[in-house]
């Protein structure tokens, strides 16, 4: 029995919902043919008004549009029921008019007596006004808002159909989605359909109340003077009041229901309650209400205005943009610590175990103390990291190719003001700097006469002194060189970059260097590659080329050399040596001093001799074979060759048969790296050369 009724309840409760809203419906016609009582005639009207006010309550306070769907429906039923009201008052009015201002009853009397105040031609100018308002401004606009946004509406809806469907397709919704948005989609378009054709109740519902009144009028004045006995001034005044109040009672009402429909229309595509939607748009803006208060205050003091109206606009103006003001900073406040917290909470994803397996090309690990020098906003030095991409431009120009990005970062292992040089992740070279010092070196290589820490340059190993900035202007003027501590650590990765550049220079590299060619020169990339060398190749005779600090800028003019050397042989090494001849311009003016002359310590006929008989193996696959004692001799000879012209001042280059100069190079490299060994086919025609000695 327990669950019989608890089922049966909902249906009784619908079906009584249903039957009180057919009964008001019946009722509204029954007070379009009956005659009704003053008590419930006052009644009526009350809840006409009542109902009025809580349309335009639910307007302000709903969300969205579609939340008052029923909207159309509720403004027929409220336009009925004003209208009915009408037709039942006018039968009061013109039935027992004569009988006094209460025939039509107290509702109506009272409105009209507080409006007219005893004079109906002030009613009537006041009735006149309402109407004007409610007709042609407020329900003119919303219904063409309603028709401007029913139109547009049924216009997008193929376009919105078809973005859902694409969503669908991608992924980015699901079926259940895609079908609440259908919805909303027809929801919106039956809505603004259905407001459309709503808003001309509201229309005519003026228009009627206006004919309502005019015939009231008319028709009481007739019928007091012809059956009531009554004068012409007497039927007129009373007349007039009953029909002024019955129709303010009546437009009062239609006024509100206007209202609330203009507001309904016009906050489409804005989400949030009314209040939310206008004064939050509003309060975005404090500037403007700032500005406001200005003028207003500016008003306020000009002769002739009233002051206080005034004034105390601008001071309402003023306080409200102070504390819109102060809530836009607290917001900030608040939302920089909500995004510090989110950031804190947010789990740091775990890296893919493939990643380390990649390897830096070229790694800067610095010590805790000179993490300074990366953020580095100082005027008197440059930031590392800012020196470090004039490096790569430079080396660019230099050597032909670009450097990949140096990864700096911080080592908490290594001493405070101790850096760490890798390449591909190999140490190559170390120092030691002070971050808030000065390196000062003396060209003649003598003591530093200035206070300080004595040191050696990290780079090239020179004597020096670590000196405070106060003593840099002393410095220049006893003509020593001051470096910054950013550029002691540039100029040593520069030097380990040009000492491991033949291994930076990898497969990715070189084919990035033919796809960068000019148009022009890929034909002849084309012609060569992988004809009559592979990539591999190209790149083997690029390191080889760079390893003796030889830029590879002019890359169309070695493409050249290896496709000439290609006709005759094969070895690499052989190759690369002919791409010499062909950059002998290059060459000997990148090791000419200033003016321009090139410097030569020649290879004596014994020890030229003593190479070329040194040679073993055929073709391609000749070999060094020299004893080591002579190996010793020959290092021997070279280091004290280059020492008698170091104490002159110079750095000669040191020139060999072309035969044997590769295998001359394997044996210096080892023990005097900076050394520069060219061939004879490598001097240049027109180069102009000095002969220093021999060796």
């Amino acid at each position: 029995m327990a669950e019989e009724s608890t089922h049966s309840s909902p249906s009784k409760l619908t079906f009584r919902g249903d039957v009180i809203f057919a009964l008001l419906i019946v009722g509204i016609l029954v007070m379009l043919i009956l005659p009704m009582p003053t008590w419930m005639l006052d009644v009526s009207l009350a809840l006409s008004m009542s109902f009025s006010v809580l349309i335009l309550m639910t307007v302000l306070f709903i969300e969205r549009p579609l939340d008052l769907s029923s909207f159309p429906t509720i403004l027929l039923v409220a336009t009925l029921i004003r209208l009915s009201l009408n037709l039942a008052s006018t039968r009061l009015i013109l039935a027992h008019g004569h009988e006094g201002s209460d025939a039509a009853g107290k509702v109506i009397e009272a409105f009209g007596g507080f409006v007219m105040q005893g004079n109906f031609v002030i009613g009537v100018i006041v009735f006149g006004i309402l109407v004007i308002v409610n007709f042609v401004v407020i329900t003119k606009g919303s219904g063409r808002i309603a028709e401007v946004a029913a139109r547009f509406n049924l216009d997008a809806m193929p376009g919105k159909q078809m973005a859902i469907d694409a969503d669908l397709s991608a992924g980015l919704i699901n079926e259940d989605e895609a079908k609440t948005r259908r919805k909303i989609l027809e929801q919106e378009n039956t809505f603004f359909g259905s407001m459309d054709g709503a808003a001309k109740f509201v229309r005519g519902d003026a228009i009627a109340g206006l004919l309502i009144v005019f015939v009231n009028v008319v028709a009481g004045i007739i019928i007091g003077v012809a059956q009531k006995d009554l004068s012409m001034i007497e039927a007129a005044e009373t007349y007039t009041k009953l029909t002024v109040g019955d129709g303010l009672v009546s437009q009062i009402p239609a006024l509100i229901v206007s209202i609330s429909s203009g507001l309904l229309v016009s906050k489409a595509g804005v989400s949030g309650s009314t209040d939310k939607a206008l004064f939050g748009q509003l309060s975005s803006h404090p500037y403007a209400m700032a500005l406001s208060a200005v003028l207003m205050g500016a008003l306020a003091i000009m002769p002739g205005i009233p002051f206080m109206p005034f004034m105390l606009m601008a001071a309402i103006a003023g306080i409200i943009s102070y504390r819109v003001f102060s809530k836009q900073s607290d917001d900030e406040i608040l939302r920089i610590e909500q995004e510090a917290t989110d950031t804190d909470d947010v789990p740091v994803a775990e890296e893919p175990i493939s990643k380390s397996l990649a390897i830096d090309g070229i790694r800067l690990e610095l010590g805790y103390g000179l993490l300074p020098l990366v953020n580095n906003d100082s005027d008197d030095s440059v930031r590392l990291t800012d020196q470090i991409k004039g490096l790569r431009k430079q080396l660019a120009e230099d050597m032909g190719f670009v450097l990949p990005s140096v990864r700096i970062q911080d080592n908490l292992q290594l001493p405070a003001n101790t850096y760490v040089v890798k390449v591909k992740e190999i140490e190559a070279g170390r120092g030691e700097i002070r971050p808030e010092m000065l390196l000062c070196m003396n060209p003649q290589g003598e003591d530093i006469d200035l206070p300080g820490e004595k040191t050696r340059e990290p780079t090239f190993g020179l004597p020096a002194m670590w000196i405070g900035k106060e003593y840099k202007e002393e410095a220049h003027f006893k003509g020593y060189t001051v470096v910054d501590p950013s550029t002691v650590v540039t100029t040593h990765v520069t030097e380990m970059v040009k000492d491991n550049m033949a291994e930076i220079l990898s497969y990715a590299e070189t084919q990035k260097l033919l796809d960068e060619l000019k148009d022009g020169d890929q034909k002849l990339v084309g012609d060569i590659v992988p004809n009559q060398i592979s990539v591999t190749g190209l790149q083997r005779i690029l390191q080889n080329l760079v390893v003796e600090r030889i830029s590879i800028r002019d890359l169309p003019a070695i493409l050249e050399g290896i496709s000439e050397a290609a006709n005759y042989t094969n070895n690499l090494n052989m190759m690369t040596e002919h791409v010499r001849t062909r950059l002998a311009r290059q060459i000997c003016n990148q090791n000419s001093n200033p003016a321009g002359v090139l410097a030569l310590l020649t290879l004596s006929p014994n020890w030229e001799q003593a190479f070329a008989e040194s040679l073993s193996g055929d073709g391609d696959e000749k070999q060094l074979a020299m004893p080591p004692s002579q190996l010793q001799e020959f290092i021997t000879a070279v280091r004290t060759g280059y020492e008698k012209m170091a104490m002159q001042g110079e750095a000669p280059v040191l020139l060999t048969s072309p035969m044997i100069r590769p295998y001359v190079r394997s044996i210096i490299e080892r023990f005097r790296p900076q050394t520069i060994i060219m061939s004879q086919n490598e001097i240049h025609p027109r180069a102009k050369i000095k002969t220093m000695g021999q060796i």
